[in-house]
């Protein structure tokens, strides 16, 4: 069986990612499981693209293994683009998922509905044995909400209302998140190419 290291130490993310490669004959575990999770690495890149290569280009060095790694950010286009690429940190650097929420609340708190709108984006950077690497990313559109609704999901999940739903991602089920979600899309982006990537370095083990 072929082994997948993801570069995150975020348990509800890494559980999103098994199940959405579920069926697939693929051991997926993340850089904790290796005890890597000492690995500091600085997100200062200016979109998620450069943040998610250089998280994945850190673990690689470590593993020359495949390895994914991914940055997501919440844009909301009242606010220039905010959070963005700093949505994890926001409040903080400890990135705290209420104090996140809060913040971003207050900071909308004068907007109407019709000024709400927002979108979330997944870049998933993908590096096989040989280092060489790829991205996937996927994209869901939505608007925020004034208030915290549903007990599922994490992150800015209760306050995302999903455009095609109605409801916030903090309102659905697993299921049915990881079929409209932008991490869900991303990774059946990546799914597709790790199967090319483990089917064309089959003999590299």
């Amino acid at each position: 069986m072929d082994r997948i290291i993801v570069s995150t130490g975020n348990s509800n993310k890494l559980r999103e990612i098994k199940r959405i490669l579920e069926g697939y004959d693929v051991d997926v575990i993340s850089k904790n499981d290796l005890g890597l999770n000492t690995i500091e690495i600085v997100e200062d890149g200016d979109t998620l693209e450069k943040n998610a290569i250089k998280k994945a280009k850190a673990l690689w060095d470590q593993t020359r293994a495949i390895v994914i790694a991914d940055d997501t950010g919440l844009f909301v286009s009242s606010l220039n683009g905010a959070p963005g690429v700093h949505s994890s940190r926001y409040a903080g650097k400890d990135g705290d998922d209420k104090a996140n929420n809060d913040l971003l609340l207050r900071n909308m708190e004068h907007l109407p509905i019709g000024q709400r709108e927002a979108y979330f984006k997944t870049v998933i950077a993908i590096i096989d044995r040989r280092g060489q690497t790829y991205l996937a990313e996927g994209i869901c559109k939505g608007t925020i909400g004034f208030e915290e609704i549903g007990l599922g999901g994490f992150g800015y999940d209760p306050l995302f209302i999903v455009e095609e739903t109605g409801k916030t991602f903090g309102q659905m089920s697993d299921e049915e998140k990881n079929k409209l979600s932008h991490r869900g899309k991303a990774i059946r982006l990546t799914r597709k190419k790790l199967e090319e990537i483990l089917n064309e370095n089959h003999d590299i083990k």
